[in-house]
């Protein structure tokens, strides 16, 4: 909810901005974790770890050996027979698929896709008469990007059934990070990146803070992350719609400050460095006794009072489903110099970055929490890893292959994740059965990326019966005498 008119939205986004530093300045003195050099520059002490509550190792210990051991085939099956998620695929007609038994092809296909396996292999690795042609045409035809994410839809929705993901985070807050994929030489979106030192693209991954994925992009190494931040909560319709948004260092750019918070998107970036981060006071004739060595410039109300009709058509087209944030971002980057509309987001984002620093270096526990949040989508990133195990190259040269295929391993995680949450509640219920406590802080630092009681490679079946034939060595070559 803005103020109605130009001139009260600016008024009340200054006296925010001077009651933050005002505060912030007055409860300097006790801030012992943070220290300001002559510079300007803020340090702060680096976070404590959380104390491990008493018993969360012996309840790890007996969740692992509890858990019931399945194979990743039977959890896509038995996600499948309480969800139904293969009903959105099949042919672009809508027909029939015309298929002997489709929801087997179709979680074969899955399986083999996720996994980079791809078709020849899955053929050739099960017992099942299903084709590379089959698994190939099921692929190309009748399963697309818009359909993954709708079957991922219908596994979020039961997954937020359950009572166990809400011990693990509210269902408000999201985490976008992206994690590099390493694909063949010689495609369109490939490149060499150069913090990873290997050539490929990136996965921008958007997870629940209940660990769910929400949503992914499939964008090159050259673009700048920072410009999809705010796309993955706009495309994700699941039932989980989260408003706050967790990052890495890359999220804080001010122009994406100042867009989020127009969308009511409230951005939480981790800053691990403070290079090149610049604090803005309200006005140089407002001074502060212990902090105002921090600010360094003034913000331009008149930018944002000229142009703030013109920033919320923007969002009301965004909204509206027109334009997206990065499209937004992407053009207003290129013309920059020359764009009013940019200078005005960028001044916006000054002020609402300027607010959030305040906060960050005055609160440690929403730098802990912060830091909890992000290792999420790191550990997140592990696991979508472990998914691929048919190796690390993303084969496919296509860019709309590459995209379904970073959503087959969403779709996969998430099925994952929610036969875990069934199988973890099924065993907590059984140890407070027995007597044994398990508390809610307990519970709030388990996790359901466990993959220990997975098996992902199918079974060796050795038959010591079938004997080969006897060894009778014979010359290669006939040489007749």
């Amino acid at each position: 909810q803005f103020a109605p008119t130009a001139s009260a939205f600016v008024a009340d986004l200054r006296e925010r901005l001077r009651k933050a530093a005002q505060r912030m300045d007055t409860t300097y003195p006790e801030n012992t974790e943070l220290t300001i050099d002559h510079e300007g520059t803020p340090h702060l002490t680096r976070l404590q770890a959380q104390p491990v509550p008493e018993d969360l190792p012996t309840i790890e210990a007996l969740l692992k050996e509890r858990m019931p051991e399945r194979h990743l085939l039977d959890i896509l099956k038995n996600v499948q027979h309480w969800v139904g998620y293969t009903r959105h695929f099949g042919p672009p007609s809508g027909a029939d698929p015309k298929l002997a038994e489709p929801v087997v092809r179709y979680l074969f296909t899955i399986f083999g896709y996720a996994s980079e396996l791809g078709a020849s292999q899955t053929a050739r690795h099960t017992q099942e008469p299903i084709s590379r042609q089959v698994l190939s045409r099921i692929n190309h035809q009748h399963i697309t990007a818009p359909k993954l994410e709708a079957a991922l839809r219908d596994v979020i929705e039961e997954y937020t059934r359950f009572e166990l993901p809400f011990f693990w985070g509210t269902g408000q807050g999201a985490i976008a990070d992206g994690t590099h994929i390493e694909l063949r030489e010689n495609n369109l979106l490939g490149a060499h990146h150069v913090r990873y030192g290997k050539f490929g693209g990136i996965a921008y991954h958007h997870i629940s803070d209940t660990y769910i994925a929400l949503f992914s992009h499939f964008i090159a190494c050259g673009v700048w992350e920072a410009v999809y931040i705010l796309d993955g909560l706009l495309k994700n319709h699941s039932t989980l719609q989260p408003d706050t948004l967790y990052a890495d260092t890359h999220g804080q750019a001010e122009p994406v400050f100042g867009l989020a918070a127009l969308l009511g998107i409230k951005l939480l970036p981790r800053m691990r460095t403070w290079n090149d981060v610049t604090l803005y006071r309200a006005d140089w004739g407002t001074t502060y006794k212990h902090i105002d060595a921090l600010f360094t410039q003034v913000v331009d109300w008149d930018v944002i009072e000229r142009y703030w009709q013109d920033m919320l058509q923007v969002v009301l087209s965004i909204q509206a489903g027109h334009v997206l944030p990065s499209m937004l971002l992407q053009k207003l980057g290129v013309y920059s110099r020359k764009s009013s509309l940019y200078k005005a987001f960028s001044e916006l984002g000054r002020v609402e970055r300027t607010l959030f620093l305040l906060d960050y270096m005055s609160d440690p526990a929403m730098r802990q929490h912060i830091r909890a949040e992000t290792t999420k989508i790191e550990s997140y990133n592990s696991f979508t890893d472990w998914i691929a195990f048919g190796g690390p190259v993303l084969r496919s040269g296509d860019p709309v292959e590459q995209e379904k295929r970073i959503k087959y391993r969403d779709l996969v995680a998430n099925a994952v994740m929610l036969h875990n949450v069934v199988d973890m509640t099924n065993v907590l219920r059984k140890l407070q059965q027995e007597g044994i406590c398990v508390t809610p802080e307990i519970v709030s630092r388990l996790s359901p990326y466990l993959t220990e009681h997975i098996k992902r490679f199918g079974l060796y079946v050795l038959n010591m019966l079938a004997q080969p034939e006897p060894l009778q060595p014979k010359p290669l070559f006939v040489t007749s005498r």
